[in-house]
C-alpha cells in the first residue's frame, strides 16, 4: 500500500549498485517486553515469552511476553474500568490525547520505522516514506473528530459500544494499530489490541508512546501472544467489538464464535485484486502501477494487484516491460536505501509462496522470475510473474501473499468485467485506460470495495476501505471508520 509518487520505483540498470544501509543506532530494542495492562508494562501470569525475529538475518530481536486467559481477562477488565471515564470525557479533551499520540509518533518517527523493518522485513524506504507517515495522519484525522461526532452523524444519538477488541496482522503492524485504535479512541470507545506473533515490536513502541502521552490508565492495553491469545480476546463476554485485520479462515471463525452474542464486528479479509490494462492505457505508467501493486512489501498486501488482464493488443508488449522491469528491482537487506524487495515475514510464509510457485508449474503456467542474487541468510523470494495462466489454476483463484503475479489476456469489456469478478474474493481493482467513460463503465461493475483508475495502492485517512464477499464487511477509515465504533439512534 503506496502512494505511486512517493513509492515509484526508480532505478538505473546500468548504474553499479551501491549499499547504503540505513542505521540501526536510532532503534531501542530491549531484550524483553512484558504485556501492556492499565497503563503499565505487567509480566504475563503465566510466565511464558516467545521470541521475536529479524526475518532478514534469522537473529533473535527481543523475547516477548506471552498472554494467556488470565490476562485477557485482567485486560479486558481494566479497560472496561477505563470506558466509565473514557466516554464521559469531554470529547475536546478526548482528542487532544489522540493529537498528542499523533504528534509523538512523528517525533519517533525514524525509530518506529526501523524497527518495523527489522521485525517485519519490509524495505526501510516504505516504513519511512509510508507505513509511519500514513500512522501519525491516521491519528491527526481522528482527533480531529473527536469533538465534531454530531456533525458526522447529524440527528443521530451517538453512543460508543464498549470495550474493543482488535487483532491485527503482521504486514503492516504499526498501521494496522493505528486504524484500529484512533476511530475507537475518538468515538469514547476503550481498547485491547494484540499484534501478530511475528511483528510485536513496534505495537509495544505504541503503548510506550500511550503510556508517555499520559492516556487515561486502560484505555488502550497491548497483549502479545498467538492464536490462543487473539481467541481469549474474541470469545471474552466483555468485548463489544471485534475488529480484526487477516486472513478469510480465521475471520470465519471468528464470525462463528461470535454468531448470536451480539458482538458487532469488522472484518479486513483476505484478497486476489484484479489490475487490468487496456490497450489505450499509458503503458509505461501501467506498467509501474503493476509493479507497485503486486511487489510493494514482498506482495504481503491484501489488496495487492495480484491477478492481472491485459488486452490481447498489447499483451506482448506489456509482459515484455514487466520482464526487463524485473530485472531493475533489488532484493536483499532491507535495511538498505536501495532495496525494492525485501524479506518475506517468516520461514512458514516462505514455505507457502514456494509451494504455489510449484503448484503453478504443474498447473502448466509458465514462471518467469528475475535473475537476482538472494541473500544466503534470511527468508528471501525472487519476484514472479506466471503467463498462460487459466482462470481456473489456483494460482489465479487462491491468495498468495507474496511477490507473484499471474498474467492473462482479455479481448472485451465484458470477459475482462467476469473475469475480475469471478473469485471469491472482493477487495480492490484496478483500472488503466485512457478514457474516463471506460473508468466509470467499469468501476461500477467490479464487485471490489476499493476500485482504482491509473494508479494503484493510493491510501488516505479520509477514505473508508473494505471488501466485499469473503474479503470481509465493514468498512475502516474516513466517516465509516468511526461508524464502526458507534451505536446510533434517530433523534426526532
Amino acid at each position: 500500500m503506496a502512494r505511486n509518487n512517493t513509492l515509484k520505483l526508480k532505478f538505473d540498470s546500468a548504474r553499479k549498485y551501491a549499499p547504503a544501509p540505513e542505521s540501526r543506532s536510532a532503534a531501542k530494542i530491549k531484550d524483553q517486553y512484558e504485556l501492556f495492562i492499565n497503563g503499565k508494562f505487567e509480566k504475563p501470569l503465566g510466565k511464558k515469552y516467545f521470541d521475536t525475529i529479524n526475518p532478514a538475518t534469522e537473529e533473535k530481536l527481543s523475547r516477548i511476553a506471552e498472554a494467556n486467559e488470565a490476562d485477557v481477562d485482567k485486560a479486558v477488565k481494566a479497560a472496561r474500568s477505563a470506558f466509565g471515564v473514557w466516554s464521559k470525557m469531554v470529547p475536546k479533551e478526548r482528542g487532544k490525547y489522540i493529537f498528542r499520540i499523533a504528534r509523538m509518533v512523528q517525533e519517533r518517527a525514524r525509530e518506529l520505522a526501523i524497527v518495523e523493518t527489522l521485525d517485519g522485513g519490509k524495505p526501510i524506504r516504505e516504513s519511512r516514506d509510508f507505513d509511519i507517515p500514513v500512522v501519525g495522519n491516521h491519528f491527526f484525522y481522528y482527533a480531529g473528530w473527536a469533538d465534531k461526532l454530531e456533525y458526522a452523524f447529524p440527528n443521530r444519538n451517538v453512543q460508543p459500544l464498549g470495550v474493543a477488541g482488535q487483532i491485527i496482522p503482521w504486514n503492516f503492524p504499526l498501521l494496522m494499530a493505528a486504524w484500529k485504535i484512533a476511530p475507537a479512541l475518538a468515538t469514547g470507545n476503550t481498547v485491547v489490541l494484540k499484534p501478530a506473533e511475528t511483528t510485536p515490536l513496534t505495537a509495544l513502541l505504541l503503548a510506550e508512546i500511550i503510556q508517555e502521552a499520559d492516556l487515561p490508565p486502560g484505555v488502550v492495553n497491548i497483549i502479545t501472544g498467538a492464536g490462543a491469545t487473539g481467541a481469549a480476546i474474541v470469545n471474552h463476554p466483555d468485548i463489544n467489538k471485534i475488529a480484526f485485520t487477516g486472513s478469510t479462515d480465521v475471520g470465519k471463525i471468528i464470525q462463528r464464535a461470535i454468531a448470536g452474542t451480539g458482538k458487532k464486528a469488522t472484518l479486513e479479509l483476505g484478497g486476489k485484486a484484479a489490475n487490468i490494462i487496456f490497450d489505450d492505457a499509458p503503458i509505461d505508467q501501467a506498467v509501474e502501477g503493476v509493479i507497485n501493486g503486486i511487489f510493494f512489501n514482498q506482495g504481503h498486501v491484501c489488496c495487492a494487484g495480484s491477478r492481472l488482464y491485459v488486452q490481447e493488443s498489447v499483451y506482448k508488449e506489456v509482459v515484455r516491460k514487466l520482464k526487463d522491469r524485473l530485472e531493475t528491482l533489488i532484493v536483499g537487506d532491507p535495511m538498505d536505501k536501495n532495496t525494492d524487495i525485501g524479506a518475506i515475514n517468516s520461514k512458514q510464509q516462505l514455505d507457502q509462496i514456494n509451494k504455489y510457485l510449484k503448484i503453478g508449474v504443474k498447473e502448466g503456467a509458465e514462471m518467469y522470475q528475475s535473475s537476482v542474487d538472494l541473500p544466503k541468510k534470511g527468508f528471501f523470494c525472487r519476484p514472479t510473474i506466471f503467463t498462460n495462466v487459466a482462470q481456473s489454476n489456483r494460482i489465479s483463484q487462491e491468495e498468495i501473499f507474496g511477490p507473484v503475479l499471474t498474467i492473462q489476456t482479455f479481448r472485451t469489456d465484458d470477459e475482462v468485467i467476469e473475469k475480475a469478478n469471478n473469485t471469491p474474493y472482493g477487495l480492490s481493482a484496478g483500472v488503466w485506460t485512457d478514457k474516463g467513460s471506460k473508468i466509470f463503465n467499469m468501476t461500477i461493475k467490479l464487485r471490489a470495495g476499493v476500485v482504482w483508475a491509473n494508479t494503484f495502492n493510493q491510501f488516505d485517512p479520509t477514505s473508508p476501505f473494505g471488501g466485499y464477499k469473503e474479503s470481509g464487511y465493514g468498512r475502516e477509515g474516513g466517516l465509516h471508520g468511526l461508524g464502526a465504533y458507534v451505536t446510533l439512534s434517530n433523534v426526532v
